[in-house]
C-alpha cells in the first residue's frame, strides 16, 4: 500500500460538525450532554489537557465542569467525588486525569467511574467490551480517533499488517483490539 499523507484536521473538523449536529438534537430533546473532568494535583500537562477538553465542549455546546484537588487530596476523597459524580444526573461522561498522585490507587479510582460514563474506556466493563468487539462500550480516546480517521479517510485496514509502537492500557493495547476487530 502506498503512503498516503491524512488531513488529520479535516476529518477532526467534520467530526465536530456531525457531533454538533447530534447535540443540537439532543438539546432540542431537553438534554444537554455533560462532562466531569477531575484533575488532582497541579500536573502541567494535564492542567493543559483538562483545560483543552472544557473548550471543546464549550465549542460543541456542551455542560461541562473541571474539578481541581489538591495534590494531597486522599483517596476516599477521590472515591467519594466520583461516586457523587456518577449519579449526577447532569454529568454523562467522568474524565480522571492521570496521573494520580502516588498515593491514590489509580486502578481502584477508575474503576470506581461507572462504565457508562466512563468516557477514557478504562473501567473493566469497557476495556472487555473492547477486547471482544462490543462498540457498546467507551473505548480509549486516542485509539478510537486512529480508528476513526482511517475510517473517515477510507483507509482499508482489513488484510494489512499493522505495527502499534507500545504496549500501554491507554494506547497500545486498545489500539491493537481496534484494528484486530476491523480484521
Amino acid at each position: 500500500m502506498p503512503a498516503r499523507l491524512i488531513d488529520g484536521a479535516a476529518v477532526g473538523e467534520a467530526m465536530r460538525a456531525e457531533l454538533q449536529g447530534e447535540i443540537r438534537r439532543l438539546r432540542s430533546r431537553g438534554i444537554t450532554p455533560g462532562l466531569a473532568a477531575v484533575q488532582v494535583g497541579d500536573n502541567p500537562a494535564s492542567t493543559t489537557y483538562v483545560r483543552m477538553k472544557g473548550k471543546a465542549c464549550d465549542e460543541a455546546g456542551l455542560y461541562h465542569e473541571t474539578l481541581r484537588l489538591s495534590r494531597e487530596t486522599t483517596e476516599a476523597e477521590l472515591l467519594e467525588l466520583v461516586e457523587r459524580l456518577n449519579s449526577d444526573h447532569k454529568v454523562h461522561g467522568i474524565l480522571v486525569q492521570l496521573p494520580l498522585p502516588k498515593h491514590i490507587d489509580a486502578p481502584r479510582v477508575l474503576h470506581r467511574v461507572s462504565p457508562g460514563k466512563d468516557v477514557d474506556g478504562f473501567h473493566p466493563e469497557n476495556v472487555g467490551k473492547v477486547s471482544i468487539g462490543d462498540p457498546t462500550g467507551f473505548r480509549p480516546a486516542t485509539p478510537y480517533g486512529v480508528q476513526q480517521l482511517l475510517v473517515k479517510s477510507e483507509i482499508e485496514t482489513k488484510g494489512h499488517h499493522a505495527v502499534i509502537v507500545g504496549r500501554s492500557n491507554i494506547v497500545g493495547r486498545p489500539m491493537a483490539a481496534l484494528l484486530l476487530q476491523d480484521g
